[in-house]
């Protein structure tokens, strides 16, 4: 088994900040006695290729370099690989960050979410302490597969905004995400996503405003959707926001950022352990930042599958 950490770079993000500063970092981290190896990527879907092969050869421990795009390639590349039936902690892969992207939301977890400039800091002297924990990964069923998430997976509003910004506004930077935002509140959607929780009762196809299926609190970078979720509790926290209106959702928008929007009379949050789906057909959904188009059928937990330097 290699010891060495495999940093695996993505050099466009963070808009090429990711590129200017990566190479001090990786310095720093050397002199405090790491070995750290690094590849890079030059398109979609290379950190998994890369992240998957590497552990194919001996690969453990790994830095996502970049933002929440690169980490969750990265997860994708080692899971189902790196799954054991028997509990054998020598498959068990170790993921740290140096969060030089845009969006970093699953570090907000950890440390003070009130200093995001200290969010490279705070993921640096992780590594060079050796500070980690066990962290949950989990697994979305779909009709073409399976995809694997540390952060979160949403349908509804906040995908409505996230793909529309993805496909009409990506270039506008924050800008696109506000002009998403106003432009999803105008056509606002309230409709059903039949689901089912712990396999128990029939599958809820009340209309709903979205619903999120989450392992950590943040998404957005800033918005603190699941103020509840425990990345290794074993739980999926599941929010669900019922049919607000218009004006009721932006009155209570601010709400979503410190958390208070669970207490709105039109909202729910369990921990559960299992969600089915009974979906018509595929539905846009935002996982860990990214934004596909999924037939979804099931959300279950593989606890403390993962190591995660935090």
């Amino acid at each position: 088994m290699n010891e060495a950490f495999l940093a695996i770079i993505n050099p466009a993000a963070g808009g090429g900040r990711c590129r200017d500063q990566v190479g001090a970092a990786l310095e720093r981290l050397r002199k405090s006695g790491l070995t750290i190896e690094t590849v890079e990527t030059n398109a979609a879907g290379d950190a998994s290729r890369l992240a998957r092969s590497a552990y194919g050869r001996g690969y453990r421990k790994f830095i996502a370099v970049g933002g929440d795009g690169t980490s969750y390639e990265i997860v994708n590349g080692l899971f189902p690989d790196s799954q054991s039936s028997s509990g054998d902690s020598a498959r068990v892969p170790t993921l740290a960050f140096l969060p030089l992207g845009t969006g970093n939301s699953f570090l907000r977890d950890f440390g003070d979410p009130k200093a995001p400039d200290r969010g490279l800091e705070n993921a640096m002297r992780s590594l060079e302490t050796g500070r980690s924990q066990d962290c949950d990964v989990l697994r979305l069923t779909h009709k073409q597969g399976e995809l694997y998430y540390i952060n979160l997976a949403s349908v509804g509003f906040a995908a409505d905004v996230a793909a529309m910004r993805h496909r009409q506004f990506m270039g506008l930077g924050h800008a696109g995400y506000l002009l998403a935002i106003f432009v999803s509140l105008a056509r606002l959607k309230r409709r059903p996503f039949p689901v089912r929780v712990d396999g128990a009762g029939e599958f809820d196809a009340r209309p709903c405003l979205f619903l999120t299926f989450n392992n950590s609190k943040f998404t957005g970078g800033t918005m603190m959707i699941a103020p509840d979720a425990v990345t290794d509790d074993g739980l999926i926290e599941y929010v669900r926001w019922g049919p607000i209106g218009r004006l009721g959702l932006i009155l209570n928008l601010s709400t979503l950022y410190d958390g208070t929007h669970t207490r709105h009379p039109l909202a729910e949050r369990r921990a559960v352990r299992r969600v089915d789906f009974r979906l018509d057909g595929p539905v846009d959904v935002m996982i860990d930042g990214e934004v596909l188009s999924l037939e979804c059928q099931s959300i279950d937990v593989l606890p403390a599958a993962l190591r995660v330097v935090v």
